[in-house]
């Protein structure tokens, strides 16, 4: 593998690293050579999720619980991490919930908690990790967007592509922020992803319908967004930040 795309010795942190795509992306890391952390709330996962990297890729792995919500949980999970593996260099941001309701009937409630574990569970990571890497002028961010946070559509999404809006912007304003401390921060904005929980959770006739809109006339891997996600953790992409990289299938490039 090109140095460029070798993160030797280096250590990852994914939230929401057993979901479909943040396991994809730590895998994605620990092939690449990094040490990898997993963290979200059920800890059972987890360590299922961190053993089966392990064997995978050879990788060291660590398994941690936490509330992205809740910013003294996230602040244990990064003295857990430095304790464990000594340094933290890169972090992805990979959770995420939806709650599809009809805008005109949308609870309020339901609307605080996706925004809760969309906006405020992102902001709190970055703010916490990146004063680590802050202080040690180096590190990489990477959060998980959608082509929904830039491109409208029905089903009930509009608390959904309101949450990834906002990510898109804590992005980009981090971005300006952490520069001058050499951490960049981007985001991974793909389309929908056939993972077993789309799998098993979206109507077929839906998952058809997105076929024949998307140019490319199929449904992205999760390891067509990990591929990207390494790209951005690695030193190959050091001059990129503030950035929404599209993993859509040109989906976005339509219209």
């Amino acid at each position: 593998m090109c140095s460029k795309y070798e993160l030797d010795g280096q250590v990852a942190v994914v939230i929401g690293g057993a979901g479909g795509l943040g396991e994809a992306c730590a895998a994605e890391l620990g092939k690449m050579g990094a040490k990898v952390v997993v963290a979200s709330r059920n800890i059972e996962t987890l360590e299922k999720t961190a053993a089966r990297i392990h064997a995978e890729t050879g990788a060291e792995t660590a398994a941690f619980k936490v509330d992205v919500t809740n910013e003294q949980n996230v602040r244990e999970l990064a003295e857990k991490v430095i304790t464990h593996f000594g340094s933290v260099d890169i972090l992805v941001n990979t959770h995420g919930i939806n709650i599809k309701k009809p805008a005109l009937e949308y609870p309020v409630e339901e609307w605080d908690r996706l925004f809760a574990v969309n906006v405020k569970g992102v902001m709190i990571p970055c703010k916490i990790f990146g004063k680590q890497m802050v202080e040690k002028n180096r590190g990489k961010i990477i959060n998980m967007s959608s082509v929904r946070g830039i491109r409208g559509t029905d089903g009930g999404n509009m608390g959904y592509g309101a949450t990834k809006g906002a990510v898109d912007m804590i992005t980009r304003m981090l971005a300006a922020e952490f520069a001058p401390y050499n951490v960049t921060v981007n985001a991974l904005g793909p389309s929908l992803v056939l993972t077993e929980t789309i799998k098993r959770n979206v109507a077929p006739e839906r998952l058809d319908a997105f076929r024949k809109n998307c140019p490319m006339k199929r449904m992205g891997t999760p390891q067509e967004v990990a591929g990207v996600c390494g790209f951005l953790a690695s030193e190959a992409s050091n001059f990129m930040t503030g950035q929404i990289l599209y993993i859509d299938g040109g989906l976005t490039a339509v219209g």
